[in-house]
């Protein structure tokens, strides 16, 4: 992040709490303006409460938001929240999208985002790292919330961490759930909470998530990130662990996430 305060700024907005959270974290670091190029099905538009300039565009419309950036002589941005698997498949690339794509040897997360990042260096904006603003948010190592984990559930951390870390190396996600040393589900394309509920059903209760980050990540984009929603959803599932990395993981309303996992005894932990 610049050392002075940031004239104005732009968010790539997905889904979820992180952009509004992130507008407001900008403001309050003295950012003048605030702008978001919002997606149809995906961002929350309560987000138009929080910025100065908000406009509404499809997945895909590469051309538009590049178009919208300019026009605002926004020259720093950032993604901020998650696009639904469904509309990744649902995509309509414009032209400028559709010959990007053609260029990519390998359509995923980090290679998608990577090259729309070059786009906007194009036309001189900065993506900036994914916890700008929000710093305070990134998980310290320790204990975070809930009771200490037990000798199983350390166990378990440790062999469902060095799952993670593999399958974040090949790319297919970065979360595991495992019970008693086995691993009952692996995320792909779903997301987090899909994975986290699939694998709570399977293993009845007493679940440990472990969720990390991808090797050299690009904290610019695709960073390992939980909130309210994702504690909420371990705790109907029966998880008693959700396992964090130190230092790469963004805790979203920190503070309520702290308050839901003691409250439906759930351990945070960031390792």
């Amino acid at each position: 992040m610049a050392q002075a305060p940031l004239q104005a700024f732009g968010i790539i907005a997905g889904n979820g709490v992180y952009p509004r959270l992130i507008a407001d974290a900008a403001r309050k670091a003295g950012v003048n303006k605030v702008v978001a190029a919002a997606f149809t099905d995906e961002t929350d538009p309560v987000l138009e409460q929080y910025v100065d300039v908000l406009e509404w565009m499809r997945v895909g419309q590469l051309s538009r938001l590049l178009k919208f950036f300019r026009g605002q002589e926004i020259h720093h941005a950032i993604m901020a929240g998650q696009i639904a698997p469904k509309n990744l498949f649902d995509l309509r690339p414009d032209l400028r999208a559709l010959l990007l794509l053609g260029k990519l040897k390998e359509r995923n997360a980090e290679s998608i985002f990577a090259a729309v990042a070059g786009e906007l260096a194009k036309i001189d904006v900065d993506l900036l790292p994914a916890t700008t603003f929000l710093e305070d948010s990134i998980a310290k190592l320790g204990l975070i919330a809930g009771p200490k984990l037990s000798p199983r559930q350390d166990h378990d951390v440790e062999l469902g961490w060095n799952a993670a870390k593999e399958i974040a190396r090949l790319d297919i996600g970065q979360t595991i759930v495992i019970k008693n040393g086995t691993i009952v589900a692996v995320e792909a394309l779903e997301g987090t909470n899909e994975a986290i509920t699939r694998g709570g059903t399977l293993a009845r209760d007493g679940a440990v998530v472990i969720k990390v980050s991808k090797p050299n990540q690009d904290m610019r984009f695709d960073v390992p990130v939980i909130g309210v929603e994702t504690v909420r959803i371990a705790a109907q599932s029966g998880v008693r662990v959700v396992a964090v990395e130190a230092g790469k993981t963004l805790l979203l309303e920190r503070d309520a996430v702290i308050a839901l996992a003691n409250g439906s005894n759930v351990s945070v932990v960031a390792r």
